[in-house]
């Protein structure tokens, strides 16, 4: 009687063990024979002044951070090419508070949006392409209203870092 038991134990342990979950995007999307990525600076149609330098900055050196190849800011001789251009940049107002009786925005939220495509030099269809890719940071202006733009720029730096960060493993990993 004990046997047939734990022969029933055995099968339910393996049936559990072997549920069917995977992790996913545990690959990468990089041809080996890609050794070199062009960065050209992403065209600006957001109208945002140095926003299309930073982003392209830190998009050139989160690549650089994967270690995989050398990353350029130049179109020509390179294997592959990862093409932007911003869209859109949208502060919205999400945050009100009461300042002497009156109403004064206190939270800010802007949102990036950008069009991008990672291809082989040469080939027509891209190996990764996304035509809004977005990402959103979110900054208090606080009591002093001069400190606004102080904090907006200090927001797109950090919107500008995240967006690469999210942009680089969204392109180079299987996700």
């Amino acid at each position: 009687m004990r046997a047939p038991a734990a022969a029933v134990a055995f099968a339910l342990a393996l049936t559990v063990s072997a549920c069917g979950y995977a992790l996913v995007g545990k690959g990468t999307v990089v041809d080996p024979t890609i050794k070199r990525i062009g960065v050209p600076l992403f065209k600006d149609a957001s109208a945002k002044p140095g926003l299309d330098q930073k982003v392209t900055q830190k998009v050139i050196e989160e690549l650089l951070k994967r270690g995989r190849f050398d990353v350029v800011s130049d179109a020509t001789g390179v294997d592959a090419l990862v093409e932007g251009e911003i869209t859109a940049y949208t502060p919205h107002l999400v945050g009100v508070g009461d300042q002497g009786g009156k109403s004064q925005a206190t939270r800010y939220e802007v949102t990036l949006t950008a069009r991008v495509r990672y291809a082989k030099v040469g080939a027509r269809d891209p190996i990764w392409a996304n035509d809004a890719f977005t990402f959103r940071d979110e900054y208090d202006v606080g009591d002093n209203a001069a400190a606004y733009f102080d904090r907006e720029d200090q927001a797109i730096d950090r919107l500008a870092q995240s967006f690469a960060r999210s942009l680089v493993a969204t392109m180079l990993e299987a996700f």
